[in-house]
């Protein structure tokens, strides 16, 4: 893969050569870390070039996008796979750097595309892609390597590093990796990490102040102290705490994994907090600053930060919501192995997804269970699907859900989600309990 990221790099030089070059990337954490590395890549080519930040490739998107390529380069980042049906007809070549499923069938010769499913390599993300393409183009931006690292921990795919992503690792200065509890921020006072633990869910502490001063008080840890103060001794009281708290899951190793923190804006960071940081931004509508904040701009750092607690707070709120379902709109269907939660205007479109990640983490439910999350989204709707564990694949369960619906598909086998009309609501949620429990049987 990496010599087809050299041959890609050579004819995107050729091709954009006086032409500017404009980057479509998805919103989440990889999309806007990948977004990030390609306007510094851009930049010190000295290329005129323009940015469009995109939750989903919906078909007017695509149609105003291809208008442009008779003048501009595309290039598209962390997004495209999923959308070869529209790229059959192109008079010029585009340019994808993604990581999603694809169908190799659909591929024709102007579009130049690198993604590892089509060299069967293990996983990369989007940014790690992108930061390839950046340091095949110039070995100077070896220094992009830390926006890789934000946008692999966004994807989390810190837990089993490929070869090909311990090659980013290796170029990135400055980069500290330790075994430790993993809850975020690494480097911020623990009242406030425990209560806003999302990643790692605590029974009775997330989302709890009580809860946390509790759990503190019971392992005379000082509740000002971070994580990466903690010595051997409090690291073991604490996980021991918190798995009590967690009967349903009794492996240490589901909580404790490596810790990544570096150099950011000249403060020691954890990366994961910066990942969910970038997200938060983008997600509530922000993607503008999340940017900012990736080009390390002083300013965009304090908006940020003002909007990350906002962030936050939604996240709890919603997780309550979804707990007391009988106080509120929101409808929770159970199934034999799937839940469905179909959130309404209760919950932003742009945030269900996270929280349906974070229930999935909760041990509330057993290894395999499917979880869909359902939230309006104007006149469409969102829907983000998560497995408990190791699954079925939710991707493919999706598909065929949505055959008579009008909606593409995105995402992986633990993680998909598509975009529905608002007025196929009923017949929706009745063909995906048909798929689920067919599923189910099949087993």
């Amino acid at each position: 893969m990496l010599q087809a990221i050299e041959n890609l790099t050579k004819e995107f030089l050729e091709i954009s050569n006086n032409k500017s070059v404009r980057v479509i990337s998805h919103h989440d954490t990889d999309g806007i870390t990948s977004a990030a590395i390609m306007i510094k890549t851009l930049k010190r080519l000295d290329k005129k070039f323009s940015i469009r930040i995109v939750k989903n490739l919906e078909e007017d998107i695509l149609k105003e996008e291809l208008k442009r390529s008779e003048r501009e380069i595309l290039i598209f980042t962390d997004l495209a796979s999923g959308s070869l049906d529209y790229f059959q007809d192109l008079k010029n070549p585009i340019f994808i750097l993604d990581h999603h499923e694809i169908n190799k069938e659909k591929l024709n010769n102007q579009i130049k595309i690198i993604n590892p499913h089509l060299f069967d390599e293990e996983e990369i993300c989007g940014a790690g892609l992108s930061y390839l393409f950046a340091k095949s183009i110039s070995k100077d931006n070896i220094d992009l390597a830390p926006l890789a690292i934000m946008g692999m921990i966004g994807d989390r795919l810190e837990s089993n590093i490929s070869k090909i992503n311990n090659i980013i690792i290796k170029d990135t200065k400055d980069l500290i990796i330790k075994k430790g509890l993993l809850i975020f921020s690494a480097t911020r006072p623990l009242k406030r990490s425990l209560e806003y633990s999302t990643s790692t869910y605590i029974p009775g502490v997330t989302g709890s102040s009580i809860g946390v001063t509790e759990l503190l008080r019971e392992t005379g840890i000082p509740p000002d102290k971070t994580l990466c103060d903690l010595n051997d001794e409090e690291m073991s009281r604490l996980v021991t705490a918190i798995m009590l708290r967690r009967t349903k899951q009794n492996e240490k190793d589901s909580i404790i994994g490596n810790l990544y923190m570096l150099k950011f804006l000249n403060r020691k960071e954890d990366v994961r907090e910066l990942s969910v940081l970038i997200n938060a931004c983008s997600r509530l509508g922000y993607s503008d600053i999340a940017l900012a904040f990736c080009l390390e701009n002083k300013e965009a750092e304090k908006t940020a930060q003002n909007i990350y607690i906002k962030y936050k707070q939604q996240l709890i709120s919603s997780l309550k919501l979804i707990e007391e379902v009988e106080q509120n709109s929101i409808e929770k269907l159970i199934g034999n192995g799937f839940v469905i939660v179909n959130a309404k205007d209760e919950i932003k479109d742009t945030i269900i997804g996270t929280v349906m990640s974070m229930i999935s983490s909760s041990m509330n439910y057993e290894e395999g269970t499917i979880l869909i999350g359902m939230a309006y989204n104007q006149d469409k709707i969102k829907v983000s699907a998560r497995t408990v564990g190791k699954g079925r694949n939710l991707k493919e369960i999706l598909e065929k859900t949505v055959m008579n619906f009008e909606a593409e598909v995105g995402g992986h086998h633990n993680a998909a989600g598509c975009l529905i009309k608002k007025e196929y609501e009923k017949e929706f949620i009745d063909s995906l309990r048909k798929n689920l429990e067919i599923e189910v049987v099949k087993i």
